[in-house]
């Protein structure tokens, strides 16, 4: 009852809407970007649906905003101001600014400053051609002379600086230095992403819907359940239930924790044995937004899901449902959250009710919904639609339309169908047309579908049958269901009642009797059979197949024979075969007299198979053997000459691997999880062709060819899970235009050589070392890195060195297990011992070395890692110096001092330049004092957090120290610290506050003794040529850097290690909120991690 369909939104400029709302409108100086960026990012916005206000002219022709700006902006969710050189010299602009940022304040607009080859520095202090250009509104002002207008410039210039001020503080993008294709990519995803945009195409109208639309909506906003709600759509195939389903759920997906829409479930899991475990990893992962790992036992994925769902309230689609089997699997015993909302879609009414979730106490509440036939008046208009390309038949038509509507019965794909078969014909065919559908005693459904296929072209109908043979794997191409079944009709029409002489077998139980009675004949094109999809009790007599069942089928292309026992000479296998797939092949040896000179794709996944092609490093035996197996071919013939895929998944019999020089086209290798592999030939430089090799969990596997590193169009390599030795080191030389490398995830003595088998990769994009726990050092890796997984339970990680020309990083490591040990992750943390801290370093912070050295040493650990006991540290992070050891009173550089847990003071004028300041604190145990516990050893405390905040700025610091817990030998734990600050951030005569709040995991425990600050201020004298604190200025996530992905909030920084460690998780998920306030998230949720900064140090040039 329902059709789909793509309705124009037309143009959201201002000369051709008028009083409706807008998501975006573009404020831009007309002179500097019209044509090109703002158009670019205007046509870009428009194509994601995004509904955007471009004006149309820009020519002032009075000095007050036009009425119909002023209305856009209002009515507009949120506005892009782009900010050029040129902006600030258009009063239009300036008023468009104060305007919008009025709208920022008073509701929810969104505002997004682009500085488009502008310094935002320049913009909030008007410096520059923002400065010559208030400068010259100045002059106007200035050369007024109505007192009255001179006043009311007076108010503007000063509203216009405000304005430039404010939107100079937000969170904006900086164009300098930016492909602009990127940066538009980047802003229209982040409006889409801010603003909820349901879908990235215009929302399909759906004929006839509109009451199931109301009714489906109304059970998905009752929120009056305190349990699972359950919706069951209804309807013969072709009715629209997809379509309604997901029509309502891109409107309403983004108001549930989390959401899964899973399409075709029933064709997903025919297609593939065991089918139903790819619908369960796509529901676990779209629950979890993240990656599960392998799981190959349904009950455990199903298990998996009910634990997932437990504590999220979930929206969740499931899409063509046709067995109990299907819904126990993905719904579970369990339940839901309350609140969950499943919908399902199915021809059969009693699947849900019988399904385990309806066998608890506490049931689900049930409603269904059932899709009917369209009315006279829908149908015609829908037919209308995809005949006429209008709402009406054209006029002429109207009887011939009335007939075909009458003959359709209201079914949505049946006049579709129709409708776009007849799409330009005349009268006289819509007529012999429709004589034709009467003539045929079907359903009228099927008879339009095979109406359609007939009158399509030879070569597409063709195209259209090998489709619906479902040949492809892991659902990589999607047909409606019903077209796939007029496929399979057609191809059984071949041939009703003789399965053998049809052009396409797909049926596992007819293809096992064909080819028992060996009754395939040369019509047969392609041929699939998996003994696992067969019930065995039902077959008569022996299981096993001879090769000469394939003798008649010479014309035969596509052979899939998965777990099949199978006898005879191979010389029977057709000779102009292109794909070959035979799961669990039991032979050790490729068989000599099988033909494949034509092969295309070669898949023996799971065989056991022992050895392919020739190798000069196999035994002698071995080789004799192969050598025959090859020379039964003439010299200048290629025995593989055609084959373009080699896939021996999970062979594990396979020992060695060679013959590459016999694979001149070869462009895809597939060994994952053949754990017998212990050689691979040098003969491999001869795949010239070869871009995608796949050595994963080759656990075997001792060494990488010498000549891999000869192939120059290898674009990804993986080796997770492999065990590469010391004989690796010596002669790993990859020098590929790799894209993507996946290195081993428990390499022992291979990453002593890491250069030699990484740096050489000059295009490598993907690097994942998880789970390596002997790994100590990365360094230097490609500038072309884009991500970056050293993830491991138990890290040994000391050193990650980069390059200021690298790229930025999206970075996995266990924040929780980083060691509190000496180390450094470069642009994250350091921690060095204090005694090899050089003095002219300690110096500049304002320190003393031998007043810390003096002092005890503490036990520390974070959260979850183990507790480790070194020598004094000093630890740095987001520009921040500090160090933790045992005692009760604050440094002698400690000035102003507080025996509170806060301090506020107005930093002291000075000649000098304000550099930084130190804060230091005094803390102990509320237990041991309590307990009295003395020196006894066994106080522990949590770090708290610090709070700096420049009253005077609006800037505030929320620093979560690296090290998370303390362990002291007697009461006091000294914790000192040094902030580098910039002018932008803080300076001489600025009002700030500092205040100590209890850690997330402190229950109150930690007692404040004393706490206090000192200033530091650069000495006087002329700067030497090296800064000794240049290389930390050099980090790009400190303060004065960019700590763009670390603000919540305009003006808010939270300075935490465990963002940096979570690349795609926002700040709710790594717990922040504790700290923030519930439904804090940072202006970006996705860290790009970029250790060194391209300026010469971290922080503003007036700050070095």
């Amino acid at each position: 009852m329902v059709e789909l369909h793509e309705i124009s939104e037309g143009s959201s400029s201002s000369s051709s809407t008028h009083g409706r709302g807008y998501d975006v409108f573009l404020s831009f100086r007309g002179v500097d970007t019209r044509n090109s960026f703002t158009n670019h990012l205007y046509n870009a916005l428009m194509h994601a649906n995004i509904t955007t206000f471009l004006d149309d002219e820009e020519i002032e022709t009075g000095e007050d905003l036009k009425p119909e700006l002023e209305s856009a902006i209002k009515l507009s969710k949120a506005s892009v101001v782009v900010l050029s050189r040129n902006y600030a010299t258009s009063t239009w602009c300036l008023d468009e600014l104060v305007l919008i940022l009025e709208q920022r304040r008073t509701s929810k607009h969104l505002v997004i400053p682009i500085f488009y080859h502008v310094e935002p520095t320049h913009v909030r202090k008007q410096q520059s051609s923002f400065g010559d250009a208030m400068d010259k509104h100045r002059q106007k002002m200035e050369a007024e002379i109505d007192e009255n207008k001179k006043i009311q410039w007076a108010q503007k210039m000063d509203r216009w600086n405000k304005a430039l001020i404010e939107v100079a503080d937000l969170k904006g993008k900086d164009a300098n230095g930016r492909i602009e294709v990127e940066l538009i990519d980047e802003i229209v995803n982040d409006i889409f992403r801010k603003l909820r945009i349901p879908s990235r195409f215009p929302l399909p109208q759906l004929i006839g819907m509109g009451n199931s639309i109301e009714f489906v909506t109304s059970w998905l906003k009752d929120a009056s359940s305190h349990t699972t709600n359950l919706l069951t759509i209804l309807g013969l195939g072709g009715m629209g239930k997809t379509s309604l389903a997901k029509y309502v759920y891109a409107l309403h997906f983004h108001e549930f924790d989390t959401s899964s829409f899973i399409e075709n479930i029933t064709g997903r899991c025919d297609e593939k044995y065991n089918g139903i475990l790819d619908v369960q990893k796509q529901l676990y992962n779209d629950i979890l937004k993240r990656s599960s790992v392998q799981v190959h036992e349904v009950s455990t994925y199903t298990s998996m899901i009910e634990n997932a769902v437990a504590h999220k309230k979930v929206f969740l689609v499931l899409d063509d449902i046709g067995s109990l089997d299907q819904l126990d699997a993905l719904l579970g015993s369990k339940g839901f959250h309350p609140g969950t909302k499943i919908m399902i879609t199915t021809k059969n009414a009693w699947l849900t009710k019988s399904c385990a979730l309806f066998k608890r106490n506490i049931k689900p509440k049930y409603v269904e919904h059932k899709l009917e036939g369209l009315s006279m008046i829908e149908s015609k208009k829908l037919l209308s639609y995809h005949a006429f390309m209008c709402n009406d038949p054209k006029v002429g038509y109207e009887e011939v339309s009335e007939k075909l509507v009458e003959y359709c019965e209201g079914h949505p794909m049946a006049l579709k169908v129709l409708g776009r078969s007849l799409h330009n014909r005349d009268v006289t065919y819509w007529e012999g047309y429709i004589d034709e559908l009467k003539k045929e005693n079907i359903p009228p459904i099927s008879n339009a579908l095979r109406m359609s296929f007939d009158s399509l072209p030879l070569k597409m109908i063709r195209t259209c049958l090998s489709i619906s043979l479902v040949f492809l794997q892991n659902n990589e191409l999607m047909m409606h269901q019903l077209v796939q079944e007029m496929g399979r009709f057609l191809i059984r029409e071949e041939s009703p009642d003789k399965p053998g002489e049809r052009s396409r077998l797909w049926c596992h139980e007819e293809t096992f009797k064909v080819l028992k009675q060996k009754k395939g004949t040369e019509n047969v094109l392609g041929l699939t059979l998996d003994m696992r999809m067969l019930v065995k009790e039902k077959l008569d007599g022996s299981l096993e197949l001879k090769t000469d069942a394939l003798s008649k089928m010479d014309r035969l292309m596509l052979l899939q024979l998965n777990y099949v026992q199978i006898t005879g000479s191979y010389k029977n296998f057709p000779e102009e075969l292109r794909w070959l797939c035979m799961h669990g092949f039991p032979l050790k040896f490729i068989p000599s007299d099988l033909p494949m000179e034509n092969l295309v794709v070669l898949d023996l996944s799971y065989s056991n198979i022992e050895s392919f092609g020739i190798c000069c490093s196999y035994p002698q035996r071995l080789h004799r053997r192969l050598t025959q197996w090859i020379g039964s071919f003439s010299k200048d013939k290629w025995l593989l000459g055609s084959l373009k895929i080699l896939n021996l998944s999970s062979c594990e019999q396979l020992r060695s691997l060679g013959g590459f020089d016999h694979l001149p086209v070869l462009e895809k290798l597939i060994l994952r999880g053949c754990i017998g592999l212990f050689d691979v030939c040098e003969s491999i430089e001869q795949c010239v062709e070869l871009f995608f090799v796949d050595l994963s969990y080759c656990s075997k596997l001792q060494k990488l060819p010498r000549s891999l590193g000869m192939l120059k169009k290898v674009k990804t390599l993986l080796l997770v899970g492999c065990n590469l030795g010391e004989s690796r080191i010596g002669i790993v030389d990859i020098h590929t235009s790799t894209c993507s490398s996946v290195v081993p995830s428990t390499v022992v003595e291979a990453i002593p050589n890491y250069s030699n088998c990484v740096r050489s990769l000059p295009r490598l994009e993907t690097l994942s070392m998880r789970f390596c726990k002997k790994l100590t050092t990365v360094e230097h890796p490609p500038h072309t890195l884009t991500h970056l997984n050293l993830y491991s339970d138990k890290p040994m990680l000391q050193k990650l060195v980069l390059d200021q020309e690298s790229s930025p990083l999206q970075l996995w490591i266990q924040w929780d297990r980083l060691p509190p040990s000496p180390f450094e992750l470069q642009g994250m943390v350091k921690i060095e011992p204090m005694a090899g801290v050089e003095e002219k370093v300690l110096r500049s912070l304002g320190w003393t070395k031998p007043d810390i050295l003096n002092k005890k040493r503490v036990g520390t650990a974070t959260i979850f890692g183990e507790k480790e006991e070194f020598e004094i540290q000093m630890y740095y992070e987001f520009g921040i110096f500090s160090t933790l050891y045992e005692g009760e009173e604050l440094p002698s550089w400690i000035m102003d001092r507080s025996t509170r847990s806060s301090i506020s003071f107005t930093i002291p004028s000075s000649p000098n330049t304000f550099r930084g300041l130190n804060f230091c604190c005094v803390l102990t145990s509320r237990f041991a004092l309590d307990k009295g516990l003395g020196s006894v050893g066994n106080v522990f405390i949590y770090i708290p957090v610090i709070i700096i905040s420049n009253i005077t700025k609006n800037l505030t610091w929320i620093y979560h120290h690296y090290i998370d817990v303390v362990y002291l030998g007697g009461m006091y734990l000294t914790f000192s610290n040094h902030w580098m600050f910039g002018m932008n951030e803080m300076e001489c005569g600025d009002h700030v506050t500092i205040t100590l709040n209890e850690s997330q995991y402190d229950d109150g425990d930690a007692v404040i003794k004393e706490c206090g600050v000192s200033f530091v201020y650069d000495d006087g004298e002329e700067e030497e040529d090296e800064d000794v604190l240049g290389y930390y200025k050099s980090w790009n996530h400190i303060i004065g850097g960019d700590l763009t992905p670390f603000e919540p909030t305009t003006g808010v920084y939270f300075l935490c290690k465990r963002r940096f460690c979570n690349s795609f998780f926002n700040m709710v998920s790594l717990g922040y909120d504790y700290q923030l306030g519930e439904g804090t998230n940072c202006k970006d949720d996705r860290l790009y991690f970029k250790a060194l900064s391209q300026r010469k140090s971290g922080l503003p040039e007036n700050a070095t």
